[in-house]
Protein backbone atom coordinates (compact mmCIF):
# COMPACT_ATOMS: atom_id res chain seq x y z
CA UNK A 1 0.00 0.00 0.00
CA UNK A 2 2.81 2.34 0.95
CA UNK A 3 4.58 1.59 -2.35
CA UNK A 4 1.39 2.27 -4.33
CA UNK A 5 0.90 5.62 -2.58
CA UNK A 6 4.51 6.48 -3.27
CA UNK A 7 4.01 5.68 -6.96
CA UNK A 8 0.84 7.78 -7.14
CA UNK A 9 2.65 10.65 -5.42
CA UNK A 10 5.61 10.40 -7.81
CA UNK A 11 3.37 10.35 -10.91
CA UNK A 12 1.35 13.32 -9.60
CA UNK A 13 4.51 15.27 -8.85
CA UNK A 14 5.88 14.61 -12.33
CA UNK A 15 2.55 15.64 -13.89
CA UNK A 16 2.41 18.90 -11.88
CA UNK A 17 6.04 19.65 -12.73
CA UNK A 18 5.35 19.15 -16.45
CA UNK A 19 2.23 21.29 -16.35
CA UNK A 20 4.10 24.04 -14.50
CA UNK A 21 6.91 23.89 -17.01
CA UNK A 22 4.43 24.13 -19.89
CA UNK A 23 2.58 27.06 -18.29
CA UNK A 24 5.89 28.80 -17.60
CA UNK A 25 6.96 28.25 -21.20
CA UNK A 26 3.65 29.66 -22.44
CA UNK A 27 3.95 32.68 -20.13
CA UNK A 28 7.47 33.34 -21.38
CA UNK A 29 6.27 32.93 -24.97
CA UNK A 30 3.49 35.48 -24.38
CA UNK A 31 5.97 37.92 -22.88
CA UNK A 32 8.22 37.50 -25.90
CA UNK A 33 5.43 38.18 -28.41
CA UNK A 34 4.89 41.74 -29.62
CA UNK A 35 1.76 43.41 -28.26
CA UNK A 36 -0.99 43.51 -30.89
CA UNK A 37 -1.63 47.24 -31.37
CA UNK A 38 -4.24 49.04 -33.47
CA UNK A 39 -4.27 52.75 -34.28
CA UNK A 40 -7.48 54.77 -33.75
CA UNK A 41 -7.28 57.85 -35.94
CA UNK A 42 -4.28 58.99 -37.97
CA UNK A 43 -4.88 62.75 -38.30
CA UNK A 44 -2.44 63.60 -35.48
CA UNK A 45 0.91 64.85 -36.73
CA UNK A 46 2.72 62.45 -34.40
CA UNK A 47 1.20 59.29 -35.91
CA UNK A 48 4.37 58.51 -37.93
CA UNK A 49 5.95 57.47 -34.60
CA UNK A 50 3.91 54.28 -34.72
CA UNK A 51 3.28 53.90 -38.48
CA UNK A 52 6.96 54.20 -39.35
CA UNK A 53 8.26 52.30 -36.33
CA UNK A 54 11.13 50.10 -37.53
CA UNK A 55 11.65 47.95 -34.45
CA UNK A 56 8.59 45.69 -34.29
CA UNK A 57 9.87 43.50 -31.44
CA UNK A 58 7.60 45.10 -28.82
CA UNK A 59 4.47 45.98 -30.84
CA UNK A 60 2.78 44.65 -33.97
CA UNK A 61 0.46 46.87 -36.02
CA UNK A 62 -2.74 44.90 -36.64
CA UNK A 63 -5.31 47.53 -37.59
CA UNK A 64 -5.81 51.18 -38.56
CA UNK A 65 -9.11 52.98 -37.95
CA UNK A 66 -9.65 56.15 -39.95
CA UNK A 67 -12.78 57.64 -41.55
CA UNK A 68 -10.72 59.65 -44.04
CA UNK A 69 -10.16 56.86 -46.59
CA UNK A 70 -7.92 58.99 -48.82
CA UNK A 71 -5.60 59.79 -45.92
CA UNK A 72 -5.53 56.16 -44.77
CA UNK A 73 -4.60 54.92 -48.26
CA UNK A 74 -1.99 57.65 -48.69
CA UNK A 75 -0.35 56.76 -45.37
CA UNK A 76 -0.48 53.04 -46.21
CA UNK A 77 1.59 53.75 -49.29
CA UNK A 78 3.93 56.12 -47.46
CA UNK A 79 4.58 53.97 -44.39
CA UNK A 80 4.26 50.54 -45.94
CA UNK A 81 1.31 48.99 -44.12
CA UNK A 82 -1.28 46.91 -45.97
CA UNK A 83 -4.56 48.58 -46.93
CA UNK A 84 -6.25 45.41 -45.64
CA UNK A 85 -5.54 46.78 -42.13
CA UNK A 86 -7.69 49.87 -42.73
CA UNK A 87 -11.20 50.11 -41.21
CA UNK A 88 -13.69 52.99 -41.28
CA UNK A 89 -15.64 51.63 -38.28
CA UNK A 90 -13.85 51.51 -34.93
CA UNK A 91 -16.01 48.78 -33.37
CA UNK A 92 -15.70 46.52 -36.41
CA UNK A 93 -11.92 46.92 -36.37
CA UNK A 94 -11.68 46.05 -32.68
CA UNK A 95 -13.83 42.94 -33.11
CA UNK A 96 -12.05 41.84 -36.29
CA UNK A 97 -8.38 42.24 -35.33
CA UNK A 98 -8.75 41.87 -31.53
CA UNK A 99 -5.86 44.14 -30.48
CA UNK A 100 -4.42 44.03 -26.98
CA UNK A 101 -3.97 47.80 -27.07
CA UNK A 102 -5.08 50.82 -29.08
CA UNK A 103 -3.09 54.01 -29.56
CA UNK A 104 -5.22 57.09 -30.29
CA UNK A 105 -3.94 59.55 -32.88
CA UNK A 106 -7.12 61.47 -33.69
CA UNK A 107 -8.32 64.73 -32.14
CA UNK A 108 -8.35 65.11 -28.35
CA UNK A 109 -12.16 65.12 -28.39
CA UNK A 110 -12.11 61.68 -30.04
CA UNK A 111 -10.22 60.12 -27.11
CA UNK A 112 -13.50 59.68 -25.25
CA UNK A 113 -15.04 57.55 -28.02
CA UNK A 114 -11.89 55.40 -28.23
CA UNK A 115 -12.02 54.60 -24.52
CA UNK A 116 -15.78 53.97 -24.67
CA UNK A 117 -15.19 51.41 -27.43
CA UNK A 118 -12.06 49.78 -26.00
CA UNK A 119 -12.71 49.58 -22.25
CA UNK A 120 -15.71 47.18 -22.34
CA UNK A 121 -13.69 44.94 -24.66
CA UNK A 122 -10.79 44.86 -22.19
CA UNK A 123 -8.45 46.65 -24.60
CA UNK A 124 -5.75 48.91 -23.14
CA UNK A 125 -5.44 52.46 -24.49
CA UNK A 126 -2.66 55.01 -24.89
CA UNK A 127 -3.70 58.50 -26.04
CA UNK A 128 -1.63 61.42 -27.18
CA UNK A 129 -1.48 64.32 -24.77
CA UNK A 130 -3.64 65.58 -23.15
CA UNK A 131 -6.06 62.92 -21.92
CA UNK A 132 -9.28 64.83 -22.71
CA UNK A 133 -10.69 68.24 -23.60
CA UNK A 134 -12.79 68.61 -20.43
CA UNK A 135 -12.69 67.34 -16.86
CA UNK A 136 -16.09 65.67 -17.37
CA UNK A 137 -14.63 63.56 -20.18
CA UNK A 138 -11.50 62.78 -18.16
CA UNK A 139 -13.50 61.57 -15.16
CA UNK A 140 -15.73 59.39 -17.34
CA UNK A 141 -12.69 57.87 -19.04
CA UNK A 142 -11.12 57.24 -15.63
CA UNK A 143 -14.30 55.53 -14.46
CA UNK A 144 -14.40 53.27 -17.54
CA UNK A 145 -10.73 52.34 -17.17
CA UNK A 146 -11.24 51.34 -13.54
CA UNK A 147 -14.51 49.48 -14.20
CA UNK A 148 -13.01 47.32 -16.94
CA UNK A 149 -9.47 47.11 -15.47
CA UNK A 150 -7.63 48.49 -18.46
CA UNK A 151 -4.49 50.61 -18.59
CA UNK A 152 -5.22 54.14 -19.83
CA UNK A 153 -1.97 55.99 -20.46
CA UNK A 154 -1.22 59.46 -21.81
CA UNK A 155 1.89 60.00 -23.92
CA UNK A 156 3.96 63.19 -23.62
CA UNK A 157 7.25 63.73 -25.43
CA UNK A 158 8.82 65.05 -22.21
CA UNK A 159 8.11 61.66 -20.59
CA UNK A 160 10.89 60.23 -22.77
CA UNK A 161 13.44 62.81 -21.61
CA UNK A 162 16.29 61.58 -19.39
CA UNK A 163 16.51 65.15 -18.07
CA UNK A 164 12.90 64.95 -16.83
CA UNK A 165 13.61 61.80 -14.81
CA UNK A 166 16.90 63.19 -13.46
CA UNK A 167 15.18 66.40 -12.38
CA UNK A 168 12.62 64.36 -10.43
CA UNK A 169 15.43 62.37 -8.78
CA UNK A 170 17.31 65.51 -7.74
CA UNK A 171 14.16 67.12 -6.37
CA UNK A 172 12.43 64.19 -4.68
CA UNK A 173 14.92 61.37 -4.16
CA UNK A 174 18.14 63.14 -3.20
CA UNK A 175 16.62 66.39 -1.86
CA UNK A 176 19.35 68.18 -3.84
CA UNK A 177 17.54 71.54 -3.90
CA UNK A 178 15.26 71.25 -0.88
CA UNK A 179 11.48 71.53 -1.15
CA UNK A 180 10.06 73.01 -4.37
CA UNK A 181 9.09 76.67 -4.24
CA UNK A 182 8.75 77.75 -7.87
CA UNK A 183 8.73 75.95 -11.21
CA UNK A 184 8.77 77.76 -14.56
CA UNK A 185 7.99 75.64 -17.62
CA UNK A 186 8.29 76.75 -21.24
CA UNK A 187 6.76 74.74 -24.09
CA UNK A 188 5.83 75.43 -27.68
CA UNK A 189 7.11 76.47 -31.08
CA UNK A 190 6.58 79.09 -33.78
CA UNK A 191 3.01 77.89 -34.47
CA UNK A 192 1.34 74.94 -36.24
CA UNK A 193 1.07 76.76 -39.60
CA UNK A 194 4.58 78.15 -39.25
CA UNK A 195 6.19 74.75 -38.69
CA UNK A 196 4.18 73.19 -41.50
CA UNK A 197 1.80 70.69 -39.90
CA UNK A 198 -0.42 68.88 -42.39
CA UNK A 199 -3.97 70.03 -43.15
CA UNK A 200 -5.71 67.17 -41.32
CA UNK A 201 -3.78 67.96 -38.12
CA UNK A 202 -4.13 71.74 -38.48
CA UNK A 203 -7.90 71.57 -38.93
CA UNK A 204 -8.62 70.06 -35.51
CA UNK A 205 -5.57 71.41 -33.65
CA UNK A 206 -6.95 74.93 -34.18
CA UNK A 207 -10.54 74.00 -33.33
CA UNK A 208 -11.74 74.95 -29.80
CA UNK A 209 -13.99 71.88 -29.58
CA UNK A 210 -11.83 69.17 -31.16
CA UNK A 211 -8.65 70.29 -29.36
CA UNK A 212 -10.21 72.07 -26.39
CA UNK A 213 -8.27 75.27 -27.05
CA UNK A 214 -5.12 76.49 -28.76
CA UNK A 215 -1.65 76.87 -27.25
CA UNK A 216 -3.16 76.68 -23.75
CA UNK A 217 -4.12 73.05 -24.33
CA UNK A 218 -1.52 72.02 -26.90
CA UNK A 219 1.45 73.09 -24.79
CA UNK A 220 0.00 74.04 -21.40
CA UNK A 221 -0.62 70.34 -20.83
CA UNK A 222 3.13 69.65 -20.70
CA UNK A 223 3.63 71.99 -17.76
CA UNK A 224 0.58 70.67 -15.91
CA UNK A 225 1.85 67.11 -16.39
CA UNK A 226 5.41 67.85 -15.26
CA UNK A 227 4.31 69.89 -12.23
CA UNK A 228 1.90 67.17 -11.06
CA UNK A 229 4.74 64.64 -11.47
CA UNK A 230 7.24 66.77 -9.53
CA UNK A 231 4.68 67.42 -6.77
CA UNK A 232 3.95 63.66 -6.51
CA UNK A 233 0.26 64.16 -7.21
CA UNK A 234 -0.42 66.98 -4.76
CA UNK A 235 -3.56 68.79 -5.88
CA UNK A 236 -3.26 72.51 -6.65
CA UNK A 237 -5.14 75.20 -4.77
CA UNK A 238 -5.85 77.64 -7.58
CA UNK A 239 -5.32 78.34 -11.27
CA UNK A 240 -5.01 81.74 -12.94
CA UNK A 241 -4.54 82.11 -16.68
CA UNK A 242 -4.19 84.75 -19.36
CA UNK A 243 -4.53 83.95 -23.06
CA UNK A 244 -4.02 86.12 -26.14
CA UNK A 245 -4.32 86.00 -29.93
CA UNK A 246 -1.22 87.49 -31.48
CA UNK A 247 -2.07 85.95 -34.87
CA UNK A 248 -5.87 86.04 -35.27
CA UNK A 249 -5.49 85.91 -39.04
CA UNK A 250 -4.00 82.40 -38.73
CA UNK A 251 -5.69 81.19 -35.52
CA UNK A 252 -9.07 83.01 -35.38
CA UNK A 253 -10.84 80.47 -33.16
CA UNK A 254 -8.26 79.74 -30.45
CA UNK A 255 -5.54 81.33 -28.34
CA UNK A 256 -1.96 81.24 -29.58
CA UNK A 257 -0.40 82.53 -26.35
CA UNK A 258 -1.06 81.41 -22.77
CA UNK A 259 0.39 81.85 -19.30
CA UNK A 260 -0.96 79.69 -16.49
CA UNK A 261 -0.15 80.17 -12.79
CA UNK A 262 -0.84 77.13 -10.64
CA UNK A 263 -0.57 77.52 -6.86
CA UNK A 264 -0.05 74.96 -4.11
CA UNK A 265 0.11 75.48 -0.34
CA UNK A 266 3.90 75.77 -0.49
CA UNK A 267 4.80 76.09 -4.19
CA UNK A 268 3.93 77.81 -7.43
CA UNK A 269 4.17 76.88 -11.11
CA UNK A 270 4.27 79.28 -14.04
CA UNK A 271 3.44 77.50 -17.29
CA UNK A 272 4.28 79.43 -20.45
CA UNK A 273 2.64 77.85 -23.51
CA UNK A 274 3.06 79.50 -26.87
CA UNK A 275 2.72 79.24 -30.62
CA UNK A 276 4.90 82.35 -30.83
CA UNK A 277 8.34 81.24 -29.67
CA UNK A 278 11.11 82.10 -32.15
CA UNK A 279 12.02 78.39 -32.06
CA UNK A 280 10.68 75.16 -30.57
CA UNK A 281 11.37 74.58 -26.89
CA UNK A 282 10.56 72.21 -24.04
CA UNK A 283 12.49 73.21 -20.94
CA UNK A 284 11.84 73.89 -17.28
CA UNK A 285 13.34 75.59 -14.24
CA UNK A 286 12.81 74.03 -10.81
CA UNK A 287 13.74 76.22 -7.83
CA UNK A 288 13.92 74.86 -4.29
CA UNK A 289 14.89 76.24 -0.91
CA UNK A 290 18.56 75.45 -1.41
CA UNK A 291 19.22 75.26 -5.14
CA UNK A 292 17.85 74.84 -8.65
CA UNK A 293 17.63 72.38 -11.52
CA UNK A 294 17.16 73.62 -15.07
CA UNK A 295 16.47 71.18 -17.91
CA UNK A 296 17.68 72.85 -21.09
CA UNK A 297 16.42 70.10 -23.40
CA UNK A 298 15.98 66.32 -23.28
CA UNK A 299 19.52 65.59 -22.03
CA UNK A 300 21.25 68.83 -20.98
CA UNK A 301 20.90 70.30 -17.50
CA UNK A 302 22.19 73.18 -15.39
CA UNK A 303 22.19 72.70 -11.63
CA UNK A 304 23.30 74.56 -8.55
CA UNK A 305 22.98 73.65 -4.88
CA UNK A 306 23.71 75.48 -1.66
CA UNK A 307 27.46 75.91 -1.23
CA UNK A 308 28.22 75.82 -4.96
CA UNK A 309 30.11 78.87 -6.19
CA UNK A 310 28.68 78.46 -9.68
CA UNK A 311 26.21 76.30 -11.53
CA UNK A 312 27.23 72.98 -13.02
CA UNK A 313 26.47 71.68 -16.49
CA UNK A 314 25.51 68.06 -16.94
CA UNK A 315 24.40 65.72 -19.70
CA UNK A 316 22.18 62.78 -18.76
CA UNK A 317 21.14 59.90 -21.03
CA UNK A 318 19.01 56.76 -20.80
CA UNK A 319 22.15 54.98 -19.60
CA UNK A 320 22.10 57.17 -16.47
CA UNK A 321 18.41 57.03 -15.49
CA UNK A 322 15.51 54.58 -15.90
CA UNK A 323 13.63 56.11 -18.84
CA UNK A 324 11.93 54.71 -21.93
CA UNK A 325 12.87 56.61 -25.07
CA UNK A 326 10.13 54.72 -26.96
CA UNK A 327 6.57 55.15 -25.57
CA UNK A 328 5.38 52.00 -27.37
CA UNK A 329 8.07 49.94 -25.65
CA UNK A 330 6.79 51.39 -22.38
CA UNK A 331 3.20 50.45 -23.30
CA UNK A 332 4.27 46.90 -24.17
CA UNK A 333 6.14 46.42 -20.90
CA UNK A 334 3.19 47.74 -18.90
CA UNK A 335 0.84 45.29 -20.62
CA UNK A 336 3.27 42.40 -20.15
CA UNK A 337 3.55 43.26 -16.45
CA UNK A 338 7.26 43.96 -16.65
CA UNK A 339 6.77 47.38 -15.08
CA UNK A 340 4.12 49.09 -12.97
CA UNK A 341 2.89 52.59 -13.79
CA UNK A 342 3.55 54.81 -10.74
CA UNK A 343 0.33 56.29 -9.41
CA UNK A 344 1.55 59.80 -10.18
CA UNK A 345 4.00 59.02 -12.96
CA UNK A 346 4.00 61.06 -16.14
CA UNK A 347 1.94 58.47 -18.06
CA UNK A 348 -0.49 57.65 -15.24
CA UNK A 349 -4.24 58.13 -15.28
CA UNK A 350 -4.32 59.96 -11.93
CA UNK A 351 -1.70 62.46 -13.07
CA UNK A 352 -3.46 63.14 -16.35
CA UNK A 353 -6.89 63.62 -14.81
CA UNK A 354 -5.22 66.34 -12.72
CA UNK A 355 -3.69 67.77 -15.91
CA UNK A 356 -7.15 68.14 -17.46
CA UNK A 357 -8.45 69.64 -14.20
CA UNK A 358 -5.74 72.33 -14.41
CA UNK A 359 -6.39 73.01 -18.11
CA UNK A 360 -10.15 73.19 -17.53
CA UNK A 361 -9.64 75.73 -14.74
CA UNK A 362 -7.13 77.69 -16.84
CA UNK A 363 -9.62 77.96 -19.69
CA UNK A 364 -12.29 79.26 -17.29
CA UNK A 365 -9.88 81.71 -15.69
CA UNK A 366 -8.80 83.12 -19.06
CA UNK A 367 -12.43 83.51 -20.09
CA UNK A 368 -13.64 85.19 -16.88
CA UNK A 369 -10.49 87.07 -15.93
CA UNK A 370 -10.67 85.56 -12.43
CA UNK A 371 -8.63 83.11 -10.41
CA UNK A 372 -10.30 79.69 -10.18
CA UNK A 373 -10.21 78.08 -6.75
CA UNK A 374 -10.30 74.36 -7.24
CA UNK A 375 -11.97 73.57 -3.90
CA UNK A 376 -15.02 75.42 -5.25
CA UNK A 377 -15.27 73.19 -8.36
Amino acid sequence: MKNKLHCYYTVALITITCLTANLSAKAQDNLAKPVRVAVAGITHGHVPWILSKKDKKDVELVGVYETNSELAARYAKRYGYSESLIYSDLGKMLDAVKPEAVVAFGSILQHMAVVEACAPRGIHVMVEKPLATTIEQALKMQSLAKKYSIHLLTNFETSWYPATVKAYQLVNDSNYIGSIKKVVIHDGHEGPREIGVNKEFFDWLTDPVENGGGALVDFGCYGANLMTYLMKGEQPVSVTAVTQQFKPGIYPKVDDEATIIVTYPSAQAIIQASWNWPFGRKDMEVYGQTGYVITVNDTDMRVRAKGDKAEHFAKVTEADVPVYRDPFAYLADVIHGKITVPEYGVYSLATNVTVVKILDAARESAKTGKTVWLKDR
